[in-house]
């Protein structure tokens, strides 16, 4: 295209120094007009090309109910670092809801690109149920493809009237206890498991103190929503129960749209690991050509950038160095894991969790 100009500019200087070579208006016109026929040839022909390299390509995130926030602006974050690296347009689009359904979802044929889920259970189900991940997926990205973590830990209403500190007040008759259904949400899940867990540490590993414990517990919780953001809004929006129990991070969200001081934040001295697993969905990207883009999704959530917007949203960075900068906001607790407590994901799922398991048995909503 530069040549071009220049020919152009060339033509012009040369008629108007000397009238031998274009001697009349008629013959310098005839060439003007067809240097800028052809000038605005390559400008189109440079303007198709760059328009035929840059692209607008599609994701979808499945995920569970309380990240809405965290990947709005991860989303966009995201979608600025592509820009700038490629110049494609990503367009992100997300689907949230009660983690086991979510994952189910993707089973019967949601066409998610990467799933961000709060426990490897609902992962594992995506290669033992619907063959779409390898049964390696959790080594294909740093610590067990787990960017960040969070843990359970206690909403109470201003004041704590009831005085609640610790896993042995949740027990107590006059408490009514808000948590999801253990059968559809990891955060379910989680809040039970943090309670076993917390009873058979007491107990010295005595596991029929812990399900007297846990069944005291669900004997006090008066509905079990699907997901951990429809409880938040049971105990929330709706005035019921004494305590919600859920993820760190959305506390600090039930804080946020609550700033009036309606609810107080208990941390209890310990409480469960609660590791959030990333994964592409192999069977779908291969489909939508989004292999590369969707591995290079999630690995930005290990960038400093990626930890620092998890920690922005009360997610622990797995950075420890990142988390460190924000002790305010994650308070010191003794943390146990799930293979702690419960052998390992598998083993929670068939023991306590499965149709006719522990839950099942220690339930009675009729109660």
């Amino acid at each position: 295209m530069w040549n071009v100009v220049q020919q152009f500019a060339g033509a012009i200087a040369a008629s108007g120094a000397s009238g031998r070579k274009y001697s009349s208006a008629h013959s310098f016109r005839a060439l003007g007009s067809r240097l800028v026929r052809k000038f605005f040839l390559v400008v189109l022909g440079l303007s198709l090309a760059v328009s035929a390299g840059a692209a607008e390509v599609k994701l979808l995130n499945v995920s569970y109910d309380v990240t809405r926030e965290l990947y709005q602006d991860y989303n966009t974050a995201f979608a600025a670092y592509w820009k700038a690296k490629t110049g494609d347009t990503v367009v992100v689009n997300q689907s949230h809801g009660g983690s086991s359904k979510q994952a189910q979802a993707v089973v019967n044929g949601l066409e998610a690109d990467v799933v961000t889920m709060n426990q490897p259970l609902d992962i594992d189900v995506l290669q033992t149920a619907g063959r779409l991940i390898p049964a390696n997926w959790s080594s294909r990205l740093p610590n067990k493809s787990v960017p960040y973590t969070s843990t359970i830990l206690f909403v109470v209403r201003k004041s704590n009237p009831k005085h609640i500190k610790n896993w042995d007040d949740l027990v107590q008759s006059n408490v009514s206890v808000v948590i999801p259904n253990p059968k559809t949400s990891g955060n379910g899940r989680y809040s039970y498991l943090g309670a076993w867990g917390y009873a058979l540490k007491k107990s010295a590993g005595d596991e029929q103190q812990a399900r007297e414990f846990v069944g005291k517990l669900f004997a006090n919780v008066p509905v079990l929503d699907t997901g951990g953001r429809g409880a938040t809004t049971t105990f929330a929006k709706n005035g019921i129960g004494d305590v919600l129990l859920t993820f760190e991070n959305e506390t600090a969200l039930i804080q946020k749209q609550f700033p009036d001081d309606q609810f107080e934040i208990i941390v209890p001295p310990t409480s469960v690991l609660a590791e959030n697993p990333v994964v592409w969905v192999d069977h779908n990207v291969v489909r939508h050509h989004t292999e590369a883009l969707s591995r290079a999704y999630l690995e930005y959530l290990y960038s400093d950038a990626g930890q620092e917007l998890a920690a922005k949203y009360f997610f622990r960075p797995k950075n420890q160095t990142i988390q460190a900068k924000y002790p305010d906001r994650f308070k010191p607790l003794e943390l146990f894991t799930v293979d702690e407590v419960a052998g390992n994901w598998q083993k929670a799922q068939k023991t306590h969790f499965a149709d006719g398991g522990v839950f099942d048995q220690i339930y009675q909503p009729n109660k």
